[in-house]
């Protein structure tokens, strides 16, 4: 099969923009050209652009006109905008997580804190609504980077699931770290929310898409959350909370650490822990109970390696793996983290999805049945965890 070529194009130039662009060279499936990059401040989308030999548009407008494909790469307050504006120029969309989500009234006094949260699940919904309405009009799509789907981990318990027609009984999952990159991340009218949404998002789409592929194996169709209990917590802003610096400790009006019980269409269960307030690097895995087996899916950390280094200077120029507080002693280096957490094979699958028309995994449905439930248990968080119904897309 003769390789396509398919332009792209980048939207927003901080973290997850850089990580998305390496993600595009290891792609080998499909002929991407990098064609160039928008963000709203000028010396940002120059500096990325310079860094990488890409293009530096001036506005979104002529960004989405030159390419097929628009990577939204901004914060989540502005991916609906982005998505939307994409579709209906007939563009692909690789919209990072989470879809979409309620950033607020848009008044100054307004708090995370005291707002009701069932305004921000109705307005979460009416994006998605909104979202999947473009979607349906165009000729485009919606692929949901949630790179959580790709991991080897989670791809081989995929495998496991549909050749053993595996029911899973329970799922317990958690992504938890010593706190955000984002200054943004510390105000709900950026991020939408806190822990639940900014980390629990990962383990909950993993939980959600592993029902899906076992529905689908065994019935044809999706198993989708019904219900959902929850409660949220800011730890690091209680008074008596004792700063070591050591922990992100600036967080506004979000939430630090979060817990979700999801139940699903056919009563079995998922527990999903978020926190910000854990040391000693990422902790990212899912454990699978099911009638015939069970699996431990550790992304990270793992122990592909381990080192040894006795003095931290050491490894000054060494890269170890992502928030981990010190080279000295023992760790466990990531051989290839991205690898291990599945952003080049998303990155991979996506582009097979454009070019040739190949299934998608992690779509625009499985986005917004994680944006409701996720909103749903900020609704149960606020009712000290009733249990609340989660609308399924």
């Amino acid at each position: 099969m003769e390789k396509k070529t398919v332009r792209t194009g980048i939207v927003g130039a901080g973290f997850s923009a850089s990580f998305h662009y390496e993600a595009l060279r290891k792609v080998h499936g499909v002929d991407v050209d990098v064609v160039g990059v928008y963000c709203p401040p000028e010396a940002e989308r120059r500096a990325y652009a310079a860094k990488r030999g890409i293009w530096a548009f001036d506005n979104l407008e002529s960004l989405i006109e030159a390419v097929d494909v628009v990577h939204v790469c901004t914060p989540p307050v502005a991916h609906e905008a982005v998505t939307v504006a994409a579709l209906e120029q007939d563009k692909f969309v690789i919209c990072e997580k989470p879809l979409t989500g309620y950033f607020g009234d848009g008044s100054d006094g307004f708090s995370g804190d005291t707002f009701p949260k069932q305004d921000a699940l109705d307005f979460a919904l009416a994006s998605v609504e909104r979202m999947l309405a473009a979607e349906a009009k165009s000729k485009g799509k919606i692929l949901y980077a949630e790179n959580w789907v790709y991991a080897p981990a989670i791809q081989k318990e995929r495998e496991i699931l549909e050749k053993t027609g595996a029911q899973i009984l329970w799922m317990h999952g958690e992504e938890a770290h010593s706190g955000s990159h984002a200054a943004t991340y510390a105000y709900w009218k950026f991020s939408g929310g806190g822990v639940m949404i900014g980390k629990g998002c990962h383990p909950l789409t993993a939980a959600l898409y592993l029902k899906r592929v076992e529905g689908l194996k065994r019935n044809g169709k999706p198993i989708r959350p019904r219900a959902v209990s929850a409660r949220t917590h800011a730890i690091t802003r209680l008074e008596g909370f004792r700063d070591e610096g050591h922990i992100r400790a600036d967080y506004h009006d979000i939430d630090d650490f979060s817990l979700m019980h999801v139940v699903f269409e056919d009563g079995t269960i998922a527990d999903i822990f978020a926190s910000d307030i854990v040391l000693g690097g990422i902790h990212n895995w899912l454990e699978v109970s099911a009638n015939n087996h069970r699996t431990i899916c550790n992304i990270n950390p793992n122990t592909a390696m381990q080192t040894y280094n006795p003095v931290e200077a050491n490894f000054a120029d060494v890269y170890v793996v992502e928030k981990i507080g010190t080279k000295q002693g023992w760790s466990l280096p990531s051989p290839d983290e991205d690898w291990m957490t599945g952003y080049p094979q998303e990155i991979e699958a996506f582009y097979r999805t454009i070019a040739y028309g190949q299934p998608v995994e992690s779509d625009s449905r499985l986005a917004a049945d994680c944006i409701s439930t996720i909103y749903s248990a900020y609704v149960s968080a606020e009712k000290k965890g009733a249990e609340t119904a989660v609308r399924a897309f």
